[in-house]
């Protein structure tokens, strides 16, 4: 006799659903996005703006209040707050914690003095410190220098597409055969995983359209891929090499993909996710309980055996003592 005439047709039925396996996949890695620049972008609001005349002693005072909060008084000297890490305060050996009694012999009380020496003094100079640090007073000499005049100002590089094309590229006018000028995104940089290097587009390659899209600038090759395009899709690019165009096909970068459910209930079943990072494994579900179950959560991992035998990492457990 046979299996299907043993059971009855109800019977057939539950028995094939409780076998039915369900299968399904995610990406391997989650796919960032991305906050596009425009075209013209302003990296400093300030630069090349004058800056305020005067030297920079490399530390920060301020009063020297007593300790003692009884008895809050302010004594004589500045504090000094801290200390810029090379800066000519730490190189004439000032901690944080120290108090400067007096500049070139002249009595320091507030650190508004310090402040407006630094703003006057124009000139490359040494000055002479004494300093106190706890109940030892010694004498140090600080070398300043004037600052800059002007700041130096930002130089963008390149627009990247850390997702896709997974590139660098800068805007490039060049003209085509009728002299006409066309625009093109000049590859100044790969990144790891890049399929421009497996389609043999290299540095200093020139980009000149996507799927016959022309490409006006960088950044509007950049914001192409991200507004219109999927990872892995194929897309065709025009290249220009030493004047010679030609085009060639690509799949854009894909993270992969992997399984993220699979279940044949009641012989096994398996989840995992990315956010949260969680994996659950479930071996002979007997609805009260499994014959082995596993879960991680983060670090944390715990066996379950029969429902009666658990262990557990010690992640994340609270303990009382």
């Amino acid at each position: 006799m046979t299996i299907k005439q043993r059971l009855k047709p109800g019977g057939l039925m539950i028995c094939l659903l409780a076998l039915t396996a369900c299968v399904s996949y995610e990406p391997r890695q989650l796919v960032p996005t991305l906050s596009l620049s425009p075209d013209n972008v302003v990296l400093s609001d300030n630069a090349g703006a004058p800056q305020a005349p005067g030297v920079n002693f490399g530390l920060t005072a301020g009063v020297n209040e007593s300790d003692s909060l009884t008895n809050i008084s302010v004594l004589p000297g500045i504090r000094v707050r801290a200390v810029a890490p090379g800066g000519a305060a730490d190189r004439a050996s000032i901690r944080a914690g120290d108090i400067i009694l007096s500049i070139d012999g002249a009595d320091t009380n507030h650190p508004d003095v310090l402040d407006a020496l630094a703003v006057q003094t124009t000139e490359a100079r040494r000055f002479a410190f004494e300093v106190r640090r706890n109940t030892t007073v010694f004498m140090t000499t600080l070398e300043v220098r004037p600052v800059l005049d002007q700041q130096t100002e930002p130089v963008e590089l390149y627009r990247a597409e850390p997702v896709l094309l997974r590139a660098g590229f800068s805007t490039e006018l060049l003209q085509d055969r009728n002299g006409s000028r066309v625009s093109g995104a000049r590859v100044v940089r790969l990144f790891t995983d890049s399929p421009l290097a497996a389609a043999d587009i290299g540095i200093s390659d020139i980009i000149l359209a996507v799927d016959d899209r022309l490409i006006e600038s960088a950044q509007g090759l950049v914001s192409t891929l991200t507004q219109d395009y999927r990872a892995g899709q194929s897309v065709t690019l025009t290249v220009s090499r030493n004047n010679i165009i030609r085009s060639q096909r690509l799949d854009l970068w894909h993270p992969g993909r992997k399984l993220t459910r699979l279940s044949l209930w009641p012989l096994f079943s398996y989840q995992s996710t990315l956010s949260p990072d969680q994996t659950r494994l479930n071996v002979g579900d007997l609805i009260l309980f499994s014959l082995f179950s596993y879960q991680r959560n983060g670090a944390e991992r715990e066996y379950n055996v029969l429902g009666l035998f658990r262990t557990a990492s010690d992640y994340g457990e609270l303990i009382e003592d």
